[in-house]
């Protein structure tokens, strides 16, 4: 009986301690997960602190002024936890990078191109997309800008959390819309500019969904689908790397760099054409020697792709850094110009303390909450490998130029995911396994119970998902009207405060 008891109170014990032990556990998830958040907080308190101490203001407007500061961080942290996903998404997806390199190398590039490249001088309403001229006063002023970067803000965190990958450009934009007819009415707004940037939607998409088809469509005929890949490999794959080192001259050139060196169009065709051949005369050799140690292999051919596909979305991230800093930056340095400069300035300089939040937020929120995005970018839209995500980054990179030379206003973050979109839709028309196994006159032969196992097949064959498509396309055409209408509200509730 006393055995029989002590063993039942051991027991207890045992319980008791595997609860602690599980509860101990459970602390410890629930701390790791707020530790992104708690350094966020910390980093935004600091961005205050920093902003109060950089410029000398007067008492009155310290509050507006240290609350700038804070959104304009809160903006640079949203920009890293979404839009960078876009450029190292598919290295991910593709097997070439784990999460942790990839955000790392992101984290560095996108920095360096924020404060080596990303200029001085921003357009304080964003792109044009107002025209404030006399019709607004300097403390309308303010609040507009404060009201469009928090609803900007706002709304590219709320995507986030719902995995959808959205343009910030377009979040700012609608931001600075929104808060503008709220301020002086629809007069203030640049119509023409806007419908520029709507077609912009469908523009970005297709155009990267049907270069980056085209570009896998030929690595398929000419390297994957031949007896000899090794061969093939030998002679299209330098002529691949050419191409893509070619592309990203001219894309550094004109958007990586644009803000600190700005060469002609004969210039740039000249660099151009001076990389392609550099870059095929020496990776010539490097692929010879490579295909001399793999095997025939599909699985062993795509590492050919590895390292030209890391250069690429590096230099994208670079790009990145230096254009898309100004969406957070560039309405703070707007606000803080007028507690200098009098009047409402057509263009400002950016003080380099704003530009260093801009690149610290960037890196951040990359480092913190970056990841999620990233894996749903490179393996939940659509299956890739280092060819495939070889043809997005490249695409991108391509229809930016094209758009560029076309005055076409793009989002680089609706190339990128309509890229993958357009590989994803490529597969599905070359792997559909009706088209290889059904032979002419099949419909003749067929029973209702064939088509209707046919049917079942082609759609276990999606190899795009389509929720995806339909949500992502969803964000994209409502972030201009969610980002204004929230900046209207904002505005008008911080002129009651005010």
């Amino acid at each position: 009986m006393m055995k029989h008891n002590y063993l039942t109170q051991s027991g207890r014990y045992i319980n008791d301690l595997l609860r602690l032990n599980v509860d101990g556990q459970n602390v410890i998830v629930n701390r790791a997960s707020l530790l992104p958040f708690l350094i966020a907080a910390a980093f935004l308190c600091a961005v205050g602190i920093y902003g109060s101490i950089s410029l000398d203001v007067g008492n009155e407007n310290i509050i507006i002024f240290v609350a700038a500061a804070i959104i304009g961080g809160y903006m640079a942290l949203n920009i890293g936890a979404n839009d960078v996903a876009n450029n190292m998404g598919p290295a991910v997806g593709g097997k070439v990078l784990s999460v942790a390199a990839a955000v790392l190398i992101a984290a560095i590039c996108e920095s360096a191109g924020a404060l080596l490249a990303g200029g001085d001088v921003v357009q304080t309403v964003a792109k044009g997309i107002i025209n404030p001229a006399d019709d607004i006063s300097v403390d309308e002023f303010r609040n507009l800008m404060l009201s469009a970067l928090l609803a900007a803000a706002l709304w590219v965190n709320l995507a986030t959390f719902l995995n959808a990958p959205v343009s910030t450009t377009h979040s700012i934009v609608g931001g600075v819309m929104g808060a503008g007819i709220a301020a002086a009415g629809f007069g203030l707004v640049n119509w023409i500019t806007m419908s520029k940037i709507a077609a912009s939607w469908v523009i970005s998409p297709v155009f990267g969904g049907l270069i980056a088809a085209l570009l896998l469509f030929f690595i398929q005929v000419k390297i994957v689908n031949v007896s000899d890949r090794r061969q093939a490999a030998r002679k299209w794959v330098p002529i691949l790397i050419a191409l893509m080192a070619s592309a990203f001259a001219a894309y550094m050139a004109l958007k990586g760099l644009k803000k600190i060196w700005k060469p002609s169009s004969m210039e740039v065709a000249g660099y151009c054409s001076a990389v392609f051949f550099a870059a095929w005369v020496l990776s010539k050799p490097y692929i010879a020697k490579k295909a001399e140690e793999i095997s025939n292999k599909k699985k062993d051919i795509y590492t050919l792709f590895n390292l030209p596909l890391i250069i690429g979305v590096s230099l994208l991230c670079f790009a990145h850094g230096a254009n898309d800093v100004a969406n957070a930056v560039g309405p703070l340095a707007a606000l803080v110009s007028t507690f200098s400069d009098t009047g409402i300035a057509a263009e400002v300089t950016i003080p380099f303390w704003i530009m260093i939040i801009g690149a610290i937020g960037l890196a951040l929120g990359l480092l913190l909450f970056g990841p999620k995005l990233i894996i749903t970018v490179g393996e939940k839209i659509t299956r890739l490998n280092a060819p495939r995500a070889y043809c997005v980054a490249l695409a991108s990179a391509i229809t930016v130029l094209i758009a560029t030379a076309l005055g076409l206003p793009v989002s680089s973050t609706h190339i990128a995911i309509g890229a993958i979109f357009g590989v994803g839709f490529l597969r599905e028309y070359l792997e559909n396994p009706d088209k290889k196994r059904l032979k002419p006159g099949h419909m003749l032969n067929q029973t209702s119970l064939d088509a209707f196992k046919n049917v079942n097949i082609r759609l276990r064959r999606k190899l795009v998902r389509r929720k995806f498509v339909l949500t992502i396309g969803a964000a994209w055409v409502i972030t201009v009207p969610a980002s204004a209408m929230l900046a209207g509200m904002l505005f008008f509730t911080l002129q009651l405060l005010v």
